[in-house]
């Protein structure tokens, strides 16, 4: 089969589209025929070696999120051969993962796929949403609460400030200003623009500071300043944590398989509560290329790549 894979580090263009071995299921592993595998920048952090110390490396896969269907199933599956399915494949080095044709990953770490979606969509849901719904269980905020959501314009943050409405919390929302009209459709209470001052721009609407805050777009020091005496902040880089100050719990949240929460986040983005979003979408064969204009940002909604 082709699959995406590095060999070395570097930038983009060490991405390669290789003819590898088809992985075979062990017990509790399912093998997907993969649709669609979207891109995500933890892909840029295994061709940048932010994960291994040395500049020559076996084979890498690249993927953590990928939509598709049942190809064969291990022992212990009881999943049906065709069933279309999403999945959170988390762990990062390993020779073949989700942009390839083919991905073999944990049974817990498979969920049924929205109905009537596009796989191409599909795929942008598990790591991003995974992730914006772990950090708000470490935000135990009640109705009425008041959550700062940093980069909220991006893949988590659009999907923890539509999450976060689901809980009755009144939303802070930071993007682009042209964020503005998607933010408070998907339910913002207020909007704060990147351009600004944080700390002050949050406190002109919620002038003790947020309950807490949910750093998307891992900001640090000027988000936690926005943020009560005695508030959380969840970031989800562990590289971009601030000291604790003013009685402010920090907390880092890191998404793992996960079945149950995988296929309850599926669930509500078939009846519209989530709302994947595709940038561009590229053929398996363009990895590289795929990979080079993920390397310069500035889209909303994420990088696809189609076998």
């Amino acid at each position: 089969m082709r699959a995406a894979v590095v060999k070395k580090i570097g930038g983009p263009e060490v991405v390669e589209v290789l003819e590898v071995p088809l992985p075979e299921p062990g017990p509790l592993e399912v093998r997907i025929k993969v649709a669609a595998a979207a891109l995500n920048p933890a892909d840029a952090a295994v061709w940048a070696g932010v994960f291994s110390s040395s500049e020559e490396v076996e084979y890498t896969g690249l993927g953590l999120d990928a939509a598709g269907t049942v190809d064969a199933v291990g022992p212990g599956v009881a999943l049906k051969v065709g069933t279309p399915v999403i999945a959170f494949d988390a762990p990062v080095l390993r020779s073949t993962k989700a942009q390839a044709e083919y991905l073999v990953t944990d049974v817990h770490s498979v969920a049924p796929a929205p109905e009537r979606m596009e796989p191409t969509l599909a795929a942008t849901i598990p790591l991003n949403a995974m992730t914006a719904s772990l950090a708000l269980d470490h935000l135990p905020l009640r109705p009425r609460d008041t959550l700062l959501v940093t980069g909220a314009g991006g893949a988590v943050g659009g999907y923890a400030v539509e999450l976060a409405r689901t809980r009755g919390v009144r939303i802070v929302a930071q993007g682009r200003p042209e964020d503005e009209d998607f933010l408070r459709g998907r339910g913002a209470t207020w909007f704060v623009s990147r351009d600004e001052e944080l700390g002050e721009a949050v406190r002109r609407f919620v002038p003790d500071g947020v309950d807490g805050v949910l750093d998307a777009a891992a900001l640090g020091a000027p988000a936690l300043a926005a943020v009560r005496d005695g508030g959380i902040f969840v970031s989800v880089r562990g590289d971009v944590r601030p000291a604790p100050e003013r009685g402010v719990a920090v907390r880092l949240t890191t998404a793992g398989p996960e079945a149950t929460r995988l296929s309850y986040l599926s669930a509500l983005a078939e009846v519209g509560v989530l709302t994947p979003r595709v940038a561009r979408i590229y053929p398996l064969s363009q990895a590289a290329e795929a990979h080079a204009r993920l390397a310069r940002g500035g889209l909303r909604g994420r990088i696809v790549l189609v076998p």
